[in-house]
């Protein structure tokens, strides 16, 4: 009679670590004094270090770093390549009392590639978009954009991670030119013509005539807290034209591959957005008043307002066989 060789573990549990799941994928590494709770779910090419806590629940994607000090509770899940700092911090329960459990956990998601710094708090039911990066310490109070830098608390956004950031205004060409000065997705910056004698200034545009589009509307944006953020959306047709009439604020250009950032900061100064770039407007200054000229009239079913939508969408445009 053979006596069969038990068939080796696909992971890795150190011998002070302790790992109740058997729902590990292979060549994930546990270290000392880990515990991982039966029903948590580790994907592959993990690396959970020392003195985390994995709560049945707890779902944890391929090529995930948490480093020490960690708790995931039920209701958190990483999505593949996310990274946790040490003693980072999540939470699952709105109004925690003692011995009192939630009829519901909060659901918190952390997208693929996103980063979580050292010490960071996430509040209940927050996801944390693609790629973003929230700095060591911040208070996550609300759901941060794909590819946002976050910091502070409450945590604010204060930049996107692979910008060409433009901390000065790109050369702009006059409003008659073809507005074509390095940007992204063929988007454009303005010289609007100006006029100035003792009397002040005086800057304008004729509808017809010099603006990149016929024009059907119009919209203001003022009286923005600066650490909020508008736009995150792209448009199928719409074409937009922004200017920033008082203060200053931040426009994000984003294709679905490169990104960059321009500064509005005169009212002589427009920014072109044609058709299927997504926006992000932000860095508001407390006197900021933005104006926005638009080509078509309001139609909710021209806005994109989910980032994996916009991508799938672009994707699909740049590929001349779909």
């Amino acid at each position: 009679m053979s006596t069969a060789t038990p068939a080796p573990a696909l992971f890795y549990a150190h011998p002070e670590g302790k790992v109740e799941s058997s729902d590990i994928g292979p060549g994930t590494r546990v270290w000392a004094f880990a515990h991982i709770l039966e029903g948590a779910r580790i994907g592959a090419d993990c690396n959970i270090c020392d003195h985390t806590l994995i709560e049945g629940g707890a779902v944890v994607g391929d090529r995930v770093t948490v480093k020490c000090g960690v708790q995931l509770w039920n209701g958190v899940t990483l999505e593949d390549d996310v990274f946790v700092g040490p003693n980072a911090t999540f939470t699952n329960d709105r109004f925690p009392r003692s011995r009192q459990q939630p009829a519901e956990v909060a659901r918190t998601v952390v997208r693929r590639g996103a980063s979580i710094g050292a010490n960071a708090t996430l509040l209940p039911g927050v996801t944390i978009g693609a790629g973003a990066m929230v700095g060591a310490g911040a208070v996550v109070t609300r759901d941060v954009p794909s590819r946002a830098i976050v910091m502070g608390n409450p945590a604010a956004v204060t930049g996107f991670v692979n910008e060409e950031s433009r901390r000065h205004v790109p050369q702009a060409v006059p409003l008659r030119g073809d507005g074509r000065t390095g940007l992204i997705a063929g988007a454009g910056l303005y010289e609007l013509p100006r006029v100035s004698d003792a009397r002040g200034h005086l800057s304008f545009a004729e509808i017809q005539q010099s603006l990149p589009f016929p024009v059907a509307r119009y919209f203001l944006v003022f009286g923005v807290p600066s650490r909020e953020i508008r736009g995150e959306h792209a448009h199928r047709t719409l074409e937009q034209f922004l200017v920033c009439v008082h203060g200053n604020c931040s426009v994000r250009l984003f294709d679905g591959d490169a990104s960059e950032e321009v500064l509005l900061n005169r009212p002589d100064l427009g920014l072109h957005v044609p058709p299927l770039v997504w926006t992000t407007e932000y860095k508001y200054s407390p006197d900021a008043v933005l104006l926005v000229l638009a080509s078509e009239v309001y139609r909710e079913d021209d806005y994109i307002r989910d980032v994996d939508d916009y991508l799938v969408l672009t994707r699909k445009a740049s590929d001349p066989i779909s």
